[in-house]
C-alpha cells in the first residue's frame, strides 16, 4: 500500500511548496500536487481558485501572473508558489509524482511538461472532462477520477474513459463496495481524505486498497512498514 505525500504532507510543511515536495519524496514513494493556469499561461502548482488562503491576497490564480505569484509566499512561510516544471524537477526518479487537474484544457500541457522532466507521473482530477482530455488525445498515462459520492455512476466513467485508477473518499472506501467493485475491473484504488493517523491507514489496508494521500509522512503503522518502503 502506497503512502502519497498530500500537497507534500501539508500538515508537515506549506502546501505544494518545493520544500515540501523534497521533504516528502524523501520519506515516501510517492507527492501528490495541484495544477492550475495562472494568469500569463504558465502552470502552476497551487490547489485554490483563488489566493486567499494560501498568500492572503484577494486575487484569482487566473487572473495573476507567474511574476506577481512568484513575489508571493505560501501560508506565512519563506516559500513561494512554484511552477509545475520546478517541482517535477525537484523530484526523484524513482517517486511518483500525483497531479491532480484543477481545470480543464490543462491535460496536453501538463503531461509535455512531464515528459520532458522523465518524471514518473499518474494523473487525477474531478472534473470528468479532464480525464476525458487524457483519453481523447490518446496519452498513455496512469489516471483516474476523484469523487466523494455516486460510486457506480463514477465507476462507469471511468471506465468509460479507459482509466487505470479511481479515487474515492475515504469513506466510500469504507461504506460501499466501491474498493471490491473497482477490483472486479482491474482498476487500482487510491483513496484521498489527508489521512493524519495511523487507523486511517490501517483501516484502508485492511479493505485492500492501494494507496492513500496523507497530510504525515510518519503515520505508517509499524506492522505496515516492510511493505511501505519509503525513500530514506
Amino acid at each position: 500500500m502506497e503512502i502519497i505525500g498530500h500537497r507534500g504532507c501539508a500538515a508537515q510543511c506549506p502546501e505544494n511548496t518545493l520544500l515540501a515536495i523534497r521533504e516528502a519524496a524523501r520519506r515516501l514513494p510517492a507527492v501528490e500536487v495541484d495544477v492550475r493556469r495562472c494568469g500569463s499561461g504558465e502552470l502552476v502548482v497551487v490547489h485554490d481558485e483563488t489566493l486567499e488562503r494560501v498568500a492572503d491576497v484577494d486575487r484569482r490564480v487566473a487572473e495573476t501572473s507567474w511574476s506577481e505569484l512568484q513575489e508571493l509566499t505560501v501560508l506565512d512561510s519563506a516559500e513561494s508558489i512554484p511552477r509545475l516544471e520546478s517541482v517535477l524537477r525537484a523530484v526523484p526518479d524513482d517517486v511518483t509524482v500525483q497531479l491532480e487537474l484543477k481545470e480543464r484544457e490543462i491535460a496536453a500541457d501538463t503531461l509535455q511538461l512531464a515528459m520532458a522532466a522523465g518524471a514518473d507521473v499518474r494523473v487525477s482530477s474531478f472534473l470528468p472532462d479532464a480525464i476525458a482530455e487524457i483519453d481523447a488525445a490518446c496519452l498513455d498515462v496512469p489516471n483516474g477520477l476523484l469523487f466523494g459520492e455516486e460510486p457506480e455512476t463514477n465507476l462507469s466513467r471511468a471506465l468509460e474513459y479507459d482509466c487505470t485508477h479511481v479515487f474515492p473518499h475515504y469513506d466510500l472506501c469504507v461504506e460501499t463496495d466501491v474498493v471490491p467493485n473497482a477490483r472486479e475491473h482491474d482498476l487500482n484504488v487510491i483513496a484521498w481524505k489527508a489521512a493524519r493517523t495511523v487507523d486511517d491507514v490501517r483501516t484502508l489496508h485492511e479493505l485492500g486498497v492501494d494507496g492513500v494521500t496523507a497530510d504525515r509522512w510518519d503515520i505508517v503503522p509499524p506492522a505496515l512498514k516492510p511493505t511501505m518502503t519509503t525513500q530514506g
